[in-house]
């Protein structure tokens, strides 16, 4: 039977069903296969809370949205162009997310009574039978049924054989968007090559969902997407965690440092853990802790020792830790503390994205307690920041916060990975004697970074005290002198302030220098804003677009650029977090818009308040 091909720029994706049906799987082999190809790509993963929630209901709906595109794009898309829905749970949960005259791909085994029941629906209706989608391409697979028989031959249990069924659902979109199976099937074979009914039950269900599309004459049109205009380089699909412990890699070696993790699990920050573990090549020691605060201690006393210290945690975790970052901010010691926010308070939302932690990074310690805070925009940024996090704590002899969030530490995008020529030296000074004329080391004699000497235990000479107590200026000893505390206090805060002497002045991301709206943005936003401004400017308003890497202490020249603007837009996925600090620091009346949903901001409801903004 002859087919069309038709040619499309860009596709949104969304995978849904049960927690269980693999839909993460799928969907980051769909993304694999994608970026192979060439094409650009944004992911958005969406996990239920529970580690399983009941089968078939609302709360256990798993997701995974897959935008990808011949252009270049910033965000994994506003609504969905085709939804996978394995279960009626997973359709309606998702239905108002699928574009007017989008595909519905539906599994009817997942719309029986008892899963119609399940997700809610009225008795005796059944979406797929009542009309209700008629403003949609539906299209109706009993997939259950059709990988059963695809396996009928292999000699395992009907529940094993069901595993497979997301495999018949993958085949079936590569046959539709003119994709090539091998390197999934490779990802098998190395993944259950030891298990081989398990491997061959997958490639089967595979390439059962492949040749259905193939042979099925209802299916008249195949689509492809170009490959993408991108810089010229190496690239590789990548997720905001692993670009994380890639940073700190890159940082250990260029700096000369082991690196030294010491964790404790925590959504969504414990693959950095994972991903660390298997480096030990590179002089990696991992530790997972009995608790968040023997985690970051021992990152301390890793870093007293000379290793690059870090500790990765979110936002509960974070809190554990307040007592002794602020110990890690008294000893003057650099420390790495990674944050991967969630939403919150307390347990909150642990698997929902939410920008919850900066005032937490601000201010949620105990006495006077400033930190130079870094911030990652996406998932390839992650790299960048945890490098400059690593950076700033060596160089300047003090913890650093790293704030990233489940967005960007799940999602993925094509990342041009850079060579080791390419990366700027980290130096790392450590004391090896007493200088000229020095009788006694001073442990907090201070270079022109306002730094203090890091020295090695047991370097000859080099003896000094360590400790939360206050210390006296200079010779490091305890102090309880009023006066001296006044001025150590005052010291720690001017050596976080000075950093912004050492850091990059603030650049627009796009737009004028001056204009009407300046768009202020930190974090996860960066692609929802990029886009939004990008369209606005297109049809020739001036708006801009700058986004901070660093957020405490802010470039030199923020200021300068925030005053070229009628007005300051600050959008966040909290209730307004730098806001606050932004009109504290700058004295302007910046506008908040907040979203606190557990979901990242769209382009398209930022164009709206753009808009509305410029009528007004």
């Amino acid at each position: 039977m002859e087919r069309k091909q038709e040619i499309l720029q860009d596709v949104v994706i969304k995978f849904a069903g049960d927690s269980g049906d693999g839909m993460q799987l799928t969907g980051s082999q769909f993304t694999n296969n994608t970026a192979m190809l060439g094409i650009d790509l944004a992911t958005f993963p969406d996990f239920p809370a529970e580690i399983r929630a009941p089968i078939g209901t609302l709360p256990g709906v798993s997701g995974y949205q897959l935008r990808f595109s011949s252009d270049r794009v910033f965000t994994p898309g506003d609504a969905c162009d085709v939804l996978v829905a394995m279960n009626a749970a997973a359709l309606k949960t998702n239905l108002t997310a699928i574009k007017k005259g989008g595909k519905i791909i539906a599994n009817t085994d997942g719309f029986d009574s008892r899963n119609l029941r399940l997700a809610n629906y009225p008795e005796g209706e059944n979406p797929l039978e009542n009309g209700s989608l008629t403003n949609y391409e539906v299209i109706k697979m009993d997939v259950t049924k059709m990988t059963r028989e695809a396996l009928k031959d292999i000699a395992m249990g009907m529940k094993e054989k069901d595993r497979a069924k997301n495999m018949f659902v993958l085949g079936f979109l590569y046959w539709m968007y003119g994709r090539d199976m091998a390197n999934t099937a490779g990802f098998l074979k190395e993944k259950f090559g030891k298990k081989p009914e398990i491997f061959e039950s997958n490639v089967k269900a595979m390439q059962a969902g492949y040749n259905y599309g193939d042979t099925t004459e209802t299916f008249t049109t195949t689509y492809k997407v170009e490959k993408a205009k991108m810089e010229p380089g190496s690239y590789r699909s990548i997720m905001g965690n692993q670009a994380v412990a890639y940073g700190l890699i890159a940082a250990s070696q260029k700096s000369g440092l082991p690196l030294f993790l010491g964790s404790y699990p925590i959504t969504p920050a414990s693959d950095i853990l994972h991903d660390l573990a298997k480096y030990k090549n590179f002089g990696v020691r991992t530790f997972q802790a009995e608790d968040e605060i023997a985690a970051i201690t021992s990152a301390i006393g890793a870093a007293y020792g000379g290793s690059l210290g870090v500790t990765t945690t979110s936002g509960p975790g974070m809190a554990l830790k307040g007592e002794a970052m602020g110990l890690a901010v008294m000893l003057e010691i650099p420390l790495v503390i990674v944050d991967i926010q969630r939403g919150g308070p307390s347990t909150g939302l642990p698997t929902k994205t939410e920008q919850s932690d900066l005032m937490q990074a601000y201010y949620g310690r105990n006495g006077e307690c400033p930190m130079p805070i870094v911030s990652a925009s996406t998932p390839g940024d992650c790299f960048e920041a945890a490098y400059e996090a690593v950076r700033i704590a060596v160089q300047h002899m003090t913890p650093v916060i790293l704030l990233s969030d489940g967005y960007i530490a799940n999602g993925a995008e094509p990342w041009k990975y850079p060579s080791s020529a390419d990366l700027a030296p980290i130096p790392v000074n450590f004391k090896k004697g007493l200088d000229e004329g020095e009788p006694t080391f001073q442990s907090y004699k201070r270079d022109d970074k306002l730094a203090r000497p890091w020295a090695i235990p047991g370097t000859p000479g080099l003896e000094h005290r360590i400790g939360g107590l206050e210390k006296q200026d200079v010779t490091g000893n305890i102090s309880y002198d009023p006066d001296n505390h006044q001025l150590m206090v005052k010291i720690r805060q001017a050596k976080v302030d000075k950093i912004a002497d050492y850091i990059p002045e603030q650049v627009l991301d796009s737009g004028p220098s001056s204009g009407k709206i300046l768009v202020l943005g930190w974090g996860s936003t960066y692609g929802a804003i990029k886009s939004a401004c990008t369209a606005l400017q297109a049809k020739g308003h001036a708006i801009s677009h700058a986004h901070l890497r660093h957020v405490r202490p802010f470039p030199k020249n923020l200021g300068d650029i925030i005053k070229n603007f009628d007005t300051v837009l600050i959008p966040e996925i909290n209730n307004g977090q730098l806001i606050k600090i932004i009109r504290d620091v700058y004295f302007v009346d910046a506008i908040g818009y907040n979203k606190i949903m557990g979901v990242p901001i769209t382009k398209t409801e930022l164009v709206v308040k753009l808009e509305e903004m410029l009528k007004a």
